[in-house]
């Protein structure tokens, strides 16, 4: 793996890893009902998401083209922070929205 490929995977993996952090903390917003944080938080979080799927659809884009890179470890790795990014923040959005009905039951 080359510097550039090395540092598309690393930025790869920050992206994936803000965003998951982003819905963390999103739902522990809407754990103490303050469900405008939580609301920001999931907007930081779909914003790195964004970024993260942005380089993957680049990788996917040059290895289509013919530009293979070496799959390495660290790429799975990445791969898997992306998945597991995407999986938490559907499921987390799912929670504060049951959270958010909750809160309007206690009313």
């Amino acid at each position: 793996m080359n510097d550039e490929q090395l540092q598309v995977v690393m930025g790869l993996i920050m992206n994936a890893g803000n965003a998951k952090s982003e819905a963390v903390a999103a739902l522990a917003a809407a754990k103490n009902n303050d469900f405008t944080e939580a609301e920001e938080r999931m907007n930081a979080a779909n914003a790195a998401l964004v970024e993260a799927h942005n380089t993957q659809t680049g990788m996917l884009t040059a290895e289509a083209s013919g530009n293979n890179a070496e799959v390495t470890l660290l790429m799975v790795h990445s791969q898997d922070h992306l998945m597991n990014a995407i999986s938490y923040i559907g499921l987390t959005q799912e929670l504060i929205d049951v959270y958010e009905h909750l809160h309007r039951l206690d009313k």
